[in-house]
């Protein structure tokens, strides 16, 4: 019995459940963070590294991650990913020594999330949507700000009523729960089900299936391996425009809300604000991923590095002017347009180099996303620290904004496939 046409959409469904619950549980250190510090009376900084080391963790494992995609598939990674996860969290309430809060919040969790969020699931997700895969994408990893709204205000009220450790002990129940079963529903490609990207039918003729038109078949046709990959400008135009752009999102991710604090709005207002980015951002990513399939992906890029532009012009105005007009447009900028990276970033390196081996090269690339990303809180926080202002730091962020659109140019996916809302202009 052959699988229905819509199993795309199946798999779109459930990696917007996992986006939610598994990126959320590893961003849930932050609730941890205070009650923790409470109970042990630690460093603050010996404490928070546990985060940071997890984060370390995911960059490494990036890569190996990619070529376990290639060999083994999706459900072996994202259960590989769940099993890190709930036993990270559990085993976190055993915790009675730093080492102890580094080896489960730390490297489990940490190794967990990188299965379960943007890495693991831009890893195959592109292969099941072509005409349709910025949408596909862009409403998957909606996910993520869907369940910050419902998971992290439910957690603060479990820490609030029964403690910390009965918080992650639920979350891990949880991530086990549900996400076991629900990703055994996951395949690799439509192809395994009889099926074309988009839902085609495997058995009609190619002419009914209009796709993404190859522009460059001599590039399109090599079977591109990692090596082969690092070999090309493209690939280091796109290892540039991750770093850079994962750079000026996690710099005012984590500074922003002790910026607003420190030039005059209350505790409350800040955390809404940050509250509030993420509840933007989930318009934002659909509208802009489904975009991405009519005007090509190089231009919403362009728009959400706009939009982290954006919202450094407004911070940096907001030091003198710290009026409610100019939050809700810092607000707007970062939620809604750049929050927009995160429905191409798996579609951009898909279109270049799409093969067998595209996991090995798109772990890779993500090594440079999450290097970026934790490079950016350290400057940013380095140069406060030098400076005694955040100016030079978020001028530093716009500059890198502006290089990440320019570098997803120079890697120009355009070149070698053109997206459908292009292709009767190519024809």
């Amino acid at each position: 019995m052959r699988l229905p046409f819509f199993y795309g959409w199946v798999i779109v469904a459930v990696t917007f459940v996992t986006m939610g619950v598994g990126v959320n549980a590893r961003t849930a250190f932050s609730l941890l963070f205070p009650p923790i510090l409470d109970e042990f009376g630690w460093e603050r900084g010996v404490t928070a590294g546990a985060f940071s080391f997890g984060f370390l963790v995911s960059a490494v494992l990036s890569p190996s991650l990619g070529r376990l995609m290639d060999v083994r598939g999706p459900r072996v990674v994202i259960e590989l990913g769940v099993g890190l996860m709930g036993a990270g969290l559990m085993l976190a309430t055993l915790v009675r020594e730093p080492w102890h809060l580094y080896a489960t919040l730390g490297v489990l969790v940490g190794g967990g999330g990188v299965c379960l969020g943007y890495t693991g699931q831009a890893l195959f997700l592109p292969n099941w949507f072509v005409r349709r895969r910025g949408l596909a994408m862009s409403l998957a990893f909606s996910g993520v700000g869907v369940g910050s709204i419902v998971l992290l205000p439910w957690l603060g009220t479990l820490i609030g009523r029964a403690g910390w450790r009965a918080a992650c002990w639920a979350l891990g129940i949880l991530v086990l729960a549900l996400l076991a079963p629900l990703n055994l529903l996951l395949k690799r490609r439509p192809e395994d089900l009889g099926l074309e990207p988009d839902g085609d039918d495997a058995s009609g003729s190619a002419a009914a299936r209009p796709a993404i038109d190859i522009v460059d078949p001599a590039w399109a046709a090599v079977d591109w391996t990692l090596g082969r990959a690092l070999r090309t400008a493209p690939f280091w135009w796109l290892m540039v425009g991750y770093f850079c752009g994962l750079f000026a999102w996690y710099a005012v991710q984590i500074h922003q809300t002790k910026y607003l604090v420190e030039i005059g709005f209350s505790p409350t207002e800040a955390a809404w604000a940050l509250g509030f980015v993420s509840l933007a951002g989930i318009p934002g990513q659909i509208a802009l991923g489904h975009l991405s399939d009519r005007i090509g992906r190089e231009w919403v890029w362009t728009v959400g590095s706009l939009g982290f532009a954006l919202c450094y012009v407004a911070l940096l105005l907001l030091r003198d002017t710290p009026t409610p007009t100019l939050l809700y447009f810092m607000v707007a900028s970062q939620g809604m347009l750049g929050y927009g990276l995160t429905s191409v970033i798996g579609a951009i390196p898909a279109e270049i180099f799409q093969g067998r081996h595209y996991g090995a090269i798109f772990g890779t690339l993500m090594l440079a996303s999450i290097v970026g990303g934790a490079a950016g809180p350290w400057v940013t926080g380095a140069l406060y620290d030098a400076t005694g202002s955040y100016a030079l730091a978020f001028v530093l962020a716009i500059g890198a904004s502006a290089l990440s659109a320019l570098a997803i140019w120079l890697a120009a996916p355009r070149k070698v496939r053109a997206v459908a809302g292009r292709v009767q202009r190519l024809r």
